[in-house]
C-alpha cells in the first residue's frame, strides 16, 4: 500500500512540473498606419515563423526538457542511495523504491529553476527575434520612437528678445580664423 501511495504522490509531482511557456511572442506590435488587417495577419505568421526558425526549440518544450533531465538523473541518484541503504536492512528493492521517489521530487524541484531561466531566455530570443522582423516589415512597436525622416532639417531657434546682431564688418567667414 506504501508503495501506491508513493507512485501516487510521484505522478502528481511529474504532472505539476509540467510548465508551460507561451506559445508565440510575448510583446505587442501594432500594424503600420494605413495597413490592412489581412497583411498584418501575414506579417505575424512570417515572423513567428522565422522567430521560431532562431531558437530551432519552443521555450516550453525546453522547459520540459530541462525538468525531465532533471527528474531522471534524481530518480537514477535515488533509487541506487535507497537501494543502498535498503540493501543494509535487507529491504534493497524497497528502498530502491523510495529513493526512486525521493529522488525524482528532489531532482525536479532541483531542476526546476534552471529549467524555467532556460526557457524564459529562449522566449526573450524568440520575442527579440520577432520583434526585429516586424519592425522590418514596417510594422510599430509600442514604446519605440520611430527614426527621424531624411527631409527633417535642425532649425536653429530664434535669437533672446533685445538681441542686436553685430555689424557686417565684425562678423566672421568661415574661413577667417578667431582673433587672438
Amino acid at each position: 500500500m506504501e508503495l501506491k501511495r508513493v507512485l501516487i504522490l510521484l505522478c502528481g509531482v511529474a504532472l505539476g512540473g509540467c510548465a508551460t511557456m507561451p506559445a508565440g511572442p510575448g510583446i505587442m506590435v501594432l500594424p503600420q498606419a494605413g495597413k490592412s488587417f489581412e497583411e498584418f495577419q501575414s506579417d505575424v505568421a512570417v515572423c513567428r515563423q522565422w522567430a521560431m526558425q532562431q531558437i530551432q526549440v519552443p521555450p516550453g518544450e525546453i522547459v520540459n526538457q530541462n525538468l525531465a533531465g532533471g527528474a531522471a538523473i534524481g530518480t537514477a541518484v535515488g533509487a541506487g542511495l535507497g537501494a543502498a541503504i535498503g540493501a543494509a536492512s535487507g529491504e534493497a528493492v524497497t528502498g530502491a523504491a523510495i529513493g526512486a521517489g525521493s529522488g525524482l521530487i528532489a531532482g525536479t524541484a532541483t531542476a526546476s529553476g534552471p529549467a524555467q531561466a532556460a526557457g524564459r531566455e529562449a522566449q526573450r530570443r524568440y520575442d527579440n527575434a520577432y520583434q526585429q522582423c516586424m519592425y522590418a516589415k514596417g510594422n510599430q512597436i509600442p514604446g519605440l520612437a520611430a527614426a527621424p525622416s531624411k527631409q527633417a532639417r535642425w532649425i536653429p531657434p530664434p535669437p533672446p528678445p533685445g538681441y542686436t546682431p553685430p555689424p557686417p564688418a565684425l562678423r566672421r567667414s568661415k574661413n577667417t580664423p578667431p582673433p587672438p
